[in-house]
């Protein structure tokens, strides 16, 4: 597979393309494959502790030298939510964490419950051709009240992940 570290660096205007540098833009930073998985499963916790929620998609790279672009929505929630109560977000890449997503920050009157979703991506370089998970964990950071993920049977989170060559 043709890589763009076999173009130039710079090109001139006006300059023609050599049918060597053609098949290198041909092949560089396409999409290889996409893996898709939703999942309406709630999680809840109640500890600072993180565990696995139920949103995980497997992806196997074709090349070590893939990028992996993750793609998250995730449905979370609090509670009986008091002011400023949060719930805590990390992508893992099998057992290591890669990237943490933003702490959902809840506000609400006391014995309100508080809804909401979240996105984010994260460009990674596993750096192998073997089968990887990536998944989402979530903790009540401050231990009360209850975080939940998908809190709704109907409230669903995407993964999405998309090999891109490199």
């Amino acid at each position: 597979m043709a890589t763009p570290t076999n173009l130039p660096a710079s090109f001139n205007v006006g300059a023609v393309l050599t049918a060597a540098q053609m098949n290198d833009l041909r092949g560089a930073f396409r999409v290889l494959q996409v893996v898709n998985a939703t999942t309406a499963t709630s999680t809840t916790s109640a500890t600072a502790t993180f565990i696995d929620s139920t949103l995980t998609a497997t992806i196997t790279p074709t090349s070590a030298s893939s990028k992996i672009l993750v793609l998250i929505t995730q449905a979370v929630g609090k509670s009986a939510a008091s002011a400023f109560s949060s719930i805590g977000l990390k992508l893992v890449r099998g057992a290591t964490d890669i990237f943490t997503l933003t702490t959902q920050e809840c506000y609400s009157g006391t014995g309100m419950e508080f809804y909401t979703s979240t996105s984010a991506n994260y460009l990674d370089s596993p750096a192998t051709t073997s089968a990887t998970t990536y998944k989402t964990q979530m903790n009540s950071p401050n231990g009360q009240p209850t975080a939940y993920t998908q809190p709704f049977t109907l409230s669903k989170s995407t993964i999405t992940l998309m090999e891109i060559s490199a």
